[in-house]
């Protein structure tokens, strides 16, 4: 899998970031949308608990949520979203080129069938976290982040692992 690479804007304040951005810290880069029934808020929720079973850890530790329906997700209501959960998730918005380059890089499917009734407007991505070390090297993918004692376990070896 190839290392952490991307340039979006995050939602708490409207900059443009880049991986670089979060050099020396431990990265879990989540794909989805805010208005996920499931899968999305169900692993926000499980991240946050790792995150706290962490303690003074966490704060080395970042949850960046790219949002994989742009057009509805807002800067405002994805940095909502994300902060309804933990501080520690950012939540990333990026163009349709730059959102397709992301998703293709890490083998992410994900899809959009917008109506203009609600009902019928649909969202698809696959349901996979990727986690980082502090140099952007991919150390763990989960495609079932439903153990949070082993969240918390692998985020905190991370973290404890010497700064690059």
């Amino acid at each position: 899998m190839p290392s952490l690479d991307f340039t979006l804007t995050r939602a708490k304040d409207g900059n443009v970031v880049t991986s670089e951005d979060y050099r020396g810290q431990v990265v879990v880069l989540e794909f989805g949308y805010t208005h996920c029934p499931d899968v999305c808020p169900t692993t926000l929720s499980n991240l946050t608990s790792a995150l706290s079973q962490l303690g003074d850890k966490a704060k080395d530790v970042r949850v960046l949520f790219v949002t994989v329906d742009p057009d509805r997700d807002t800067l405002d209501l994805l940095n909502r979203y994300g902060a309804a959960f933990s501080p520690q998730i950012d939540g990333l918005r990026g163009t349709e080129s730059q959102l397709e380059y992301l998703a293709h890089r890490y083998r992410v499917a994900y899809s959009v069938s917008p109506s203009k009734d609600p009902k019928e407007y649909q969202v698809m991505h696959s349901s996979i976290i990727f986690v980082f070390d502090r140099g952007g090297r991919i150390k763990l993918l989960s495609a079932n982040p439903d153990n949070v004692n082993d969240l918390a376990h692998d985020l905190g070896q991370l973290v404890e692992e010497p700064k690059d």
